[in-house]
Order: structure tokens, then C-alpha cells, then sequence
């Protein structure tokens, strides 16, 4: 059973991201807002659930949660940025979008950059020890899923639909073939095994 909260006695939003290391696509992050006494014995790291069961826990975190929000950053930021900045740029438009203001907020990961004023912490594997911060990682993954199977619609070729935009074989061959479309990270190419040439 994950932890209700990190610190008591203060309005808490846990916050995640979906979409780090992909190829292709935008990144998303979530926060959300549990009341002071929730508990729910289903939810834990998106990453340890079928996707069945995500879609199933998405519609009771929207309908338990206080409040929370989804933020977007497409790949041309991401390009611009770099990704670990682009998902902290997430969360903060994530965090913006709540109408609650919380007071405190715990992070995945071991690094971000303070928003506004509100103090936080960073937690590393933190899906898989608060409730808030799972649920985060189960919007964020789901909503980023669902653009990306649209996606898929435009471009089969990559096989979007399987891969969600992770450097899979199937994709990277893709790639090799038919070249880059306007939805794939430019700066994302060194993470590929052997050197591609690509008609950008």
C-alpha cells in the first residue's frame, strides 16, 4: 500500500512525467491533489501496470482527486531545451493548471527547479511509494499514450501504436527508411545504436 502523503497537515501534489526517452512525440507530466485521508490499494507506478488497468484507475483518479492537471511540452521545446528541462517545464504547466494551490509538492526523480514559492521534494522511485505521485505517473502515461496512438493514425509506418515513440527496433528502422517526421526529438538521434543518415 503506497503512503497517503509525504508531509502532513499541508496541501500535497505529487507530480510525474511520461515520455522521457522517446524518439518521438511530446513529454507529458501530471499533479495531483488526493484528499488528506485518501487511500486506494490499486494504485502503484504506472510502469507495473497493464495498460488496461491504468485506463481503468485513470477514471477513479479523476473522479477521487482533489484536483489535477496534465501539462504538454512537444518536441520542437524539447529540442530547444533538452528533456530534462522540458520535463520539469511539464510539471510546471501541470502545477499552474491545478485549482487548488498546494502547499507542498514531492517529486519523482532526484532533480527539479522550484515552482513559484512552494517547497518540495524530489523522491527517486516515488510512483512506487506515494499515492499522489502514482497517480500522476498513471495520467501522465495514459493522456501521452492516447496522443500517440492518434499519432499512429498519420504515421503507421513507426508503429507508434505499440511503441508510443520509444527507441524500439521496429521504430528505428522505420526511421532509417522514411526519415524523421515533424513529431520526432531532432536531438534525439546519438541515442540510436549505429549512425543514421536522415534527410532532415
Amino acid at each position: 500500500m503506497l503512503k497517503p502523503f509525504h508531509t502532513p497537515n499541508c496541501i500535497e501534489a505529487g507530480c510525474d512525467e511520461a515520455g522521457r526517452g522517446c524518439l518521438a512525440g511530446p513529454v507529458y507530466a501530471a499533479a495531483v491533489i488526493f484528499p488528506p485521508d485518501y487511500h486506494n490499494k490499486e494504485l502503484n507506478d504506472s510502469k507495473q501496470l497493464s495498460d488496461k488497468k491504468r485506463k481503468i484507475l485513470r477514471e477513479q483518479i479523476i473522479k477521487d482527486a482533489t484536483c489535477w492537471a496534465v501539462g504538454i511540452v512537444d518536441n520542437h521545446e524539447i529540442d530547444k531545451i533538452n528533456i530534462l528541462n522540458a520535463s520539469i517545464l511539464a510539471m510546471h504547466r501541470a502545477i499552474e493548471q491545478l485549482s487548488t494551490l498546494p502547499e507542498h509538492l514531492i517529486i519523482d526523480g532526484n532533480k527539479f527547479k522550484k515552482y513559484k514559492q512552494i517547497p518540495y521534494d524530489c523522491i527517486v522511485k516515488g510512483d512506487g511509494k506515494f499515492l499522489s505521485i502514482a497517480a500522476a505517473s498513471i495520467l501522465a502515461k495514459t493522456f501521452r499514450d492516447d496522443f500517440m496512438d492518434e499519432l499512429h493514425q498519420q504515421f503507421p509506418m513507426y508503429d507508434w501504436l505499440s511503441n508510443k515513440g520509444y527507441p524500439t527496433q521496429k521504430h528505428k528502422m522505420a526511421i532509417q527508411e522514411y526519415g524523421l517526421t515533424d513529431f520526432h526529438r531532432v536531438t534525439f538521434n546519438y541515442k540510436m545504436p549505429q549512425q543514421l543518415s536522415l534527410e532532415l
